[in-house]
């Protein structure tokens, strides 16, 4: 009988697990120069990333948090796994047959991990023969066929059918070997009046995995009306040693690479939402497993998006179109300042969710409806404005009443003054009405410390930009591409003039203008010492990039930094559009929707390069 794992086979598979690669599989990693590599650490909740893998050495180490060690230890504390499990999981990983000693042998506990996960691994596998099978699951199949999804796509994401039986799957794991203490820890099968039966009956089956692809749970769709089931429609593995729904997004294990990629998730409410997502060739989609989403979801996939460059990752929620809906992506508003990137809402008008929508209008239509994503602060206002009528003056001092407050919550200062003006607009009423409810509403804002939010900007008194500030690292980057690299940068007056929002960048940005003729500024021509300091800070600091600096790569982030710029133009032409009658003042909006069409057109012409030019 197994023991003890060989001393030598320990030795093998440490050696032979890349400690970038797995970790890779929890956090993005970016290269951090001298052959490391560094990403936002897993242990701890932090702004800019800190955790840092030397793959030649086979360590990492968090300067933040001061959490070190190998690949073992990394797998042992993120998963909470013991040494051998850890071992045996990594080994399955490199499809390695690990040997024992003889003896010393001690049976595993009911909670062992690795028993847990073979169970749930042996159940997924039992109810997805069941729907292939089973003249018992033509309904099952049937309910799937109708939905949109057919024998493959069910089989790609491991659908499956629990039999209508009491006690199918528990006879199929009691005869693997399994205990009922095992069985009932895992959340497979519960005590009933004559003894152990099984969680889920009659049921449609979800695999749910964790990020590195092992089953740990399942949610599952009952088949019966409610006259034969009175449980609730949707029903998923209670809390287990390996099940922490808070902890988990289904479909994340198959979304992880395309996140990272992309640096975009796209959030949708439900099992079949992921699989239309999917299948329509959105695959950065993922659900929250029975819960709503929170603080540990929101840390998971900031490690994924390395989120901490705001002017590259994009969180998309998509919602029900009902009132359900409606409150559920004003509960994400709340969440929404704990990332660091933008934030955007998709919903559907006619009130589809996306599996309805691939169904009844096709794929296309899914795709369209993501890329047609409103910011997650608009749609919020805009919600509270329709409990309003706008068309009286009681009407609209209400909805400001009940909006400003909205505004106020912004995190980000220099959002509060654009969405001021986008509320005045929607409203019909002057700016200055609507900045004064929104100072008013910021007096009685809660000071909050929460290590997870975005950081503040500097105060305004201080001259200096915070370096680390993510709406201005793109600016700060084209800057300093411009000074240490010149010739890379040959047109800087093609730049809009409303690129650089914060005013030492504005006035660096003038000053170079003021030598276009010059391929570079020497310090000798700046007279104020503020800016005498930012030219040498921005001279010195490294670029930020993957590798060696590029043309194409500066040709990416300048076209990057136009394309936010012209969006806000774009931004305040149509608040501007929406106060204009088209009948009394044709010419005027004629000539705005004209110029509106031209900044939407050079906007997409940069969007190409900048990711043409990556």
């Amino acid at each position: 009988m197994s023991g003890r794992i060989k001393e030598e086979d320990v030795t093998y598979i440490r050696e032979r697990s890349p400690i970038d690669e797995v970790v890779a599989d929890y956090v993005q990693l970016k290269n951090a120069g001298g052959g490391q590599k560094k990403g936002l650490c897993p242990f701890h909740d932090e702004k800019s990333p800190s955790f840092h893998v030397t793959p030649s050495k086979g360590f990492f180490h968090c300067f933040g948090c001061q959490t070190s060690g190998d690949v073992i230890s990394f797998v042992m504390k993120m998963d909470h796994l013991s040494f051998t499990e850890t071992i045996e999981r990594l080994a399955d990983r490199l499809g390695y047959q690990l040997r024992y000693e003889e003896g010393n042998f001690t049976p595993a506990p009911a909670g062992n991990r690795s028993r847990l996960i073979a169970a749930n691994a042996l159940a997924a596998k039992f109810y997805q023969d069941q729907l292939n099978t089973s003249p018992n699951a033509a309904h099952a199949r049937e309910l799937m066929t109708k939905r949109g999804f057919d024998k493959s796509a069910c089989e790609t994401f491991g659908v499956g059918y629990a039999p209508d039986e009491w006690d199918g799957l528990t006879k199929y794991l009691r005869a693997e070997g399994y205990t009922i203490d095992e069985l009932e820890t895992a959340g497979l099968s519960k005590m009933g009046q004559r003894g152990p039966i099984d969680k889920f009956r009659n049921r449609i089956t979800w695999p749910i995995r964790d990020i590195s692809g092992d089953v740990v749970g399942f949610g599952a769709r009952k088949l019966a009306s409610d006259e034969e089931d009175q449980g609730p429609k949707y029903l998923n593995t209670s809390e287990t040693p390996i099940y922490k729904k808070s902890q988990v997004l289904y479909g994340l294990d198959m979304a992880k690479k395309e996140i990272a990629k992309k640096r975009q998730v796209v959030i949708v409410e439900g099992y079949t939402d992921v699989m239309a997502a999917q299948l329509a060739g959105i695959t950065t989609a993922v659900a929250t497993c029975g819960t709503a989403f929170g603080a540990d979801h929101i840390r998971i996939i900031r490690r994924l998006l390395m989120d901490d460059d705001a002017f590259r990752g994009e969180v998309i929620f998509t919602f029900d179109g009902d009132a359900a809906g409606q409150k559920a992506a004003m509960r994400a508003f709340s969440e929404d300042q704990k990332f660091v990137t933008q934030t955007f809402v998709a919903v559907e008008p006619d009130g589809l969710d996306p599996c309805d929508l691939r169904q009844q209008k096709g794929d296309l239509a899914l795709r369209d409806l993501i890329a047609k994503r409103v910011p997650l602060f608009e749609f919020a206002i805009r919600t509270e404005l329709k409990l309003h009528k706008l068309d009286s003056a009681e009407g609209r001092v209400n909805a400001l009443n009940a909006t400003a407050p909205l505004v106020a919550q912004i995190r980000d200062k220099s959002l509060r003054p654009e969405y001021s003006r986008l509320l005045a607009g929607w409203l019909g009423i002057e700016v200055e009405l609507v900045t004064a409810a929104v100072n008013q509403g910021l007096k009685k804002q809660p000071q909050v410390n929460n290590a997870a939010t975005v950081e503040e900007p500097i105060a305004s008194v201080q001259w200096r930009p915070n370096p680390q500030e993510p709406r201005l690292i793109l600016e700060r980057e084209v800057l300093k591409a411009r000074l240490q690299m010149p010739s890379l940068i040959a047109n800087w007056a093609e730049i809009e003039a409303n690129a650089f929002t914060h005013p030492a960048y504005s006035q660096l940005s003038a000053l170079i203008a003021l030598h276009p003729e010059q391929s570079s500024i020497e310090i000798e021509h700046i007279a104020d010492e503020n800016m005498r300091s930012l030219f040498t800070e921005l001279n010195v600091e490294p670029i930020r990039s993957d590798g060696e600096v590029t043309g194409h790569y500066v040709e990416s982030i300048v076209a990057r930094l136009r394309e936010v710029a012209i969006s806000r133009s774009i931004a305040e032409l149509k608040s501007s559009l929406q106060r204009l009658n088209p009948v009394e003042n044709e010419q005027e909006y004629n000539a705005a929707f004209a110029g509106l069409v031209a900044l939407e057109t050079t906007r997409r012409g940069l969007h190409d390069l900048a990711l043409r030019s990556i």
